[in-house]
């Protein structure tokens, strides 16, 4: 079937040497992982991708037409362009680690082959205001935090005046258990919670962006099967440091 819609690059792995493939997230059917043949061949035909090699970057936002088989093999594109040109996420050296940072978690997080509009939607708009703002620091705690509200496991917020927060669970409760955060780790979680893009960056100092990542990444391994730690973190928390 041919789909014409909008696509996220979620990762892109080489094949052998010339090829790739690229797992997206679509707006019209989720998850897909599509083969594109010769990527780094100099040739130039009307299928040879080469010359847009930029375009499979990570969390680039693309309008694609492809054939969707959907019988759970590499589906392949037909047309690509960019939906949006970043402006400054591909020069500047937070926002690229940023953003290299959280299409790792993203791989990890969204496994099913599923639309999931809203989380697309979300995930489009927040990085349209990534690329248009300068104060982003805390930018992909906000993401991971807003993220599980399309995944399954955003916090249960209605009794958020008690003094821990359950992870497992996922709730605030006013006993320490052994998957319970300390009382000032559920303070700066709260903090977050109450967090959006546009309020002030300087809410948090370096160490505790640092224990809220903990408890994100924390978070995710507690709700998601299989969930790895990406292998940039050191490198983000490097460029926060």
């Amino acid at each position: 079937m041919l789909v014409k819609t909008k696509a996220i690059v979620i990762s892109s792995l080489k094949y052998h040497e010339k090829s790739l493939i690229v797992k997206c997230f679509t707006q019209s059917d989720g998850l897909k992982s599509y083969f594109v043949q010769s990527a780094f061949s100099a040739k130039k035909s009307s299928r040879d991708f080469g010359k847009k090699i930029a375009y499979f970057q990570p969390l680039t936002l693309l309008e694609i037409e492809a054939n969707h088989k959907n019988k759970g093999t590499l589906e392949h594109f037909k047309e690509i362009k960019l939906a949006h040109a970043y402006q400054t996420i591909n020069t500047d050296i937070i926002k690229s680690t940023i953003v290299i940072f959280l299409s790792e978690i993203l791989h990890h997080s969204i496994q099913e082959e599923e639309k999931n509009e809203n989380l697309f939607l979300f995930l489009e708009s927040a990085l349209l205001w990534l690329d248009n703002h300068s104060e982003t620091s805390n930018f992909h705690l906000i993401l991971m935090l807003e993220a599980t509200k399309f995944l399954g496991f955003y916090p249960d917020i209605s009794e958020i005046q008690d003094k821990h927060f359950e992870m497992k669970e996922g709730f605030f409760t006013p006993f320490l258990g052994t998957s319970c955060l300390s009382v000032h780790e559920t303070h700066l979680f709260k903090k977050l919670i109450d967090l959006k893009f546009d309020s002030d960056q300087k809410v948090f100092v370096g160490i505790e962006r640092q224990i809220l990542l903990k408890i994100l990444l924390d978070y995710y391994s507690f709700h998601l099967d299989g969930f790895r730690k990406p292998k940039s973190l050191d490198v983000l928390k490097d460029v926060f440091a």
